[in-house]
Order: C-alpha cells, then structure tokens, then sequence
C-alpha cells in the first residue's frame, strides 16, 4: 500500500474513517514485515499473555477483522478459527492479516458519508448491538490497535528491541501531514 495518498481538503467522518483504515492497513503491513525478520519458533513461543503467543494474538487479530468486516458488510459471520480451530501455517496469518485489513480498507473507501453513518445490527453469542458504521468500525480498528500492541509487547519479551512505530502519528508523518 502506497501511504503517500492526498490529504483531503474537507475533513469530515467519513474521510476520517477511510484514513484510518488506510492506517489499519499501513500499520499490520509494518508489524507483518517487521514480524517476517524473526525466527518462526519465537513467534510461536509460549509467553503470559491473553493469548499465549505472537502467532495466536495474530490469529485473533485476523479472526476478529474478519469478524467485523461481516458486521460492516451486514453478512453472516465467517467460521471463527479461534473458537473453531485453524490449522493453517504461520505465514497463512501473515498474509491473511494484510488480506482481511486490505478488504476492510477497500470495502470503507467504496462507501458513501451516508452509508458511513449508517446503522448496522450484530448478533453473536457474546454481545448484540446497534450502531452505525463508523461506531464499528472505529471498534474494529482500536480493537487491532490494542493486539498489535500486545504484540509488540510480547516481542519484547522475547528479545525483539527493533519494533516499528505504528501509531496514527507516525503514519500521519509518513504520509507527509
């Protein structure tokens, strides 16, 4: 993904929201290739954490996206790989991570301001809600937020001291704002 896009003249919710699933996107793009610099087994190491290593903190990452993409899109909620099992690779995640936040990405550029603001309803056996577009999708995004610090966090644990900035003000500065 090429972050240099234009500033936008008028700043309303809607290009708020489209920017920042452009950041989404950016920053797992800059974890995954971070992370690929990395032994495999550590990424696969047991550590105290709320999920037990980098790999599983990523899957739920991945699932979670996926899971909130189906809210935003109104479509029934894919198979959930933490609650019903993956059996893929390591790199399956890598790459399904900048997949699932490139979807996103797309799906919230091709959306109108009205259809942004619009109210969406989930069901799921955890939680129910009604609220637009925005409200979740914001969720979706500090929700990865949150777990790409986590993963940072383990990385360092493990001995990572290299990690890349990921935060809206860097990616604000990498796209000249």
């Amino acid at each position: 993904m090429n972050p240099a896009a234009e500033k936008p003249t008028v700043f309303t919710l809607s290009t708020l929201v489209k920017d920042y699933a452009r950041y989404n996107q950016w920053a797992h793009e800059t974890l995954i290739s971070f992370l690929r610099t990395k032994p495999a087994d550590l990424l696969e190491q047991t550590v105290p954490s709320s999920y037990p290593s980098i790999k599983l903190t990523l899957l739920h990452i991945w699932d979670t996206e996926r899971f909130w993409l189906s809210v935003l899109q109104q479509k029934p909620a894919p198979k959930s790989y933490i609650w019903e099992g993956f059996d893929g690779t390591l790199e399956d995640i890598l790459q399904g991570i900048v997949a699932s936040s490139t979807e996103v990405r797309e799906y919230i550029e091709g959306l109108s301001d009205e259809e942004i603001t619009d109210v969406v309803e989930f069901n799921s056996p955890w939680a129910n809600g009604i609220r637009s577009r925005a409200e979740f999708l914001h969720h979706t995004m500090t929700h990865s937020v949150y777990h790409r610090g986590q993963v940072i966090t383990i990385g360092r644990n493990l001995g990572f001291t290299d990690a890349p900035m990921t935060d809206y003000n860097f990616y604000l500065t990498v796209r000249g704002y």
